[in-house]
């Protein structure tokens, strides 16, 4: 009985300790290895191109709707989801919803003030509501604002968002995107 016991003991503590402090420590390590950049949080100069960023001005490129951009408040606050403060997820407004469809018209209303035609992923939330990707279509219904805020033509705008743009994982999980965090600082570059 006596050995059994100490047998659990010897067992939890080696189990505590290796897979409490060994482990971790060994991935965490090996992690900062061989890929430190993403290991650090994926973080530039401006930001991290892992959470969408608050891009207010017409000569940068927006991304999602999300509390933290210039249309917040229009009801479809993913950081005040569901009636929640805290979470972080889109509204969980349905199809009949007149709120949802208050809150898109608002939307829509802010990307025609900006002059832009917007696509449907401008005016409405992700599935987290603070992605930091667009696809390529929302870049390029954006160019006719960025082009007029910088001065830059269309086609250099159109040939940055080329450049930009990262194409599905594995050639086929999802569609192509676009991390606005990266096409703001090449954008950036340029001026």
């Amino acid at each position: 009985m006596l050995t059994h016991l100490r047998r659990s003991i010897v067992l939890a503590l080696f189990c505590l300790v290796f897979f409490g402090l060994v482990y971790p420590f060994v991935g965490t390590g090996v992690s900062q290895v061989l890929f430190k950049h993403q290991a650090d949080g994926s973080i530039t100069a401006n930001g991290s191109t892992l959470i969408g960023q608050n891009w207010t001005s017409p000569k940068f490129f927006h991304g999602r709707p999300d509390d933290f951009g210039p249309y917040a408040g229009t009801g479809d606050n993913p950081l005040v989801a569901n009636g929640k403060s805290g979470e972080s997820s889109p509204t969980n407004l349905g199809p009949r919803s007149e709120m949802l469809l208050e809150n898109t018209k608002a939307l829509i209303a802010y990307w025609h003030k900006m002059g832009v035609n917007p696509t449907e992923d401008l005016v409405t939330t992700s599935g987290s509501g603070l992605d930091p990707d667009i696809t390529p279509a929302d870049a390029y219904a954006e160019v006719p604002m960025v082009s007029k805020a910088t001065g830059l033509s269309p086609k250099v705008l159109d040939e940055l968002i080329a450049r930009e743009t990262n194409s599905a994982e594995l050639g086929f999980l999802g569609s192509d995107y676009i991390v606005v965090l990266q096409l703001n600082e090449a954008l950036a570059k340029m001026e």
